[in-house]
């Protein structure tokens, strides 16, 4: 039986900036990059046509924003900028570890997360003190939950059908995508995240 896991919510609490625009301009001009008068506005224009259900890395859209301003920033820069940005204390929420410890038992396990920027869902999990080598994020495949390209992308990983997948999160919207594809959710809003131990210990492994 292969499992993936949702990080931030499901494994992972980890704070958020309460203004992203704010926290990259100050990440930005920390770097010596200019940020322009009206960045807020900047930040949250669409600069590029993103397809439906594809992930944007957030990078990019940052160096665009500049761009659209006449700002022309490295883009190594803008990166490191971006990730510092968000890069946040992270804990292993309670339940955590034992689900994460009884997916192992049943097969092979891996991390989906909606995550536009590179690097941070590494740099959470290993704040959290988890040792997790499947990693796959939206913006490392190019797809985000629940698009069902997601789902293909970890079953791949993990070398399994896409049928064969469950899949633990916290958002029905997004987590709950995995049934289109043949696989099956659990959603902590149905299971708590410290019973979901025990419903993967009830499943046969397959």
């Amino acid at each position: 039986m292969a499992t993936s896991f949702d990080l931030f919510g499901t494994l992972v609490a980890a704070e958020l900036p309460d203004t992203p625009a704010t926290t990259v301009a100050d990440a930005l001009a920390a770097r010596g990059i200019p940020v322009p008068d009206d960045w807020r506005a900047a930040y949250r224009e669409p600069h590029e046509s993103v397809p439906e259900g594809a992930e944007q890395p957030l990078p990019a859209h940052v160096a665009a924003a500049l761009a659209s301003r006449g700002v022309d920033a490295e883009r190594g820069v803008v990166r490191e900028a971006t990730l510092a940005a968000f890069d946040r204390p992270a804990s292993p929420r309670a339940g955590a570890r034992d689900a994460f410890a009884a997916a192992c038992d049943r097969g092979p396990v891996a991390v989906l997360s909606n995550c536009s920027v590179p690097g941070l869902a590494e740099r959470a999990l290993d704040r959290a003190g988890f040792d997790i080598e499947t990693v796959v994020t939206s913006v490392g495949c190019g797809w985000r939950k629940p698009d069902p390209r997601a789902f293909e992308a970890v079953a791949d990983a993990l070398d399994c059908a896409p049928e064969s997948l469950v899949h633990v999160g916290d958002d029905p919207d997004t987590d709950g995508g995995v049934e289109a594809v043949g696989g099956r959710a659990i959603l902590l809003d149905e299971t708590p995240l410290e019973s979901v131990a025990a419903e993967l210990e009830g499943m046969p492994c397959r």
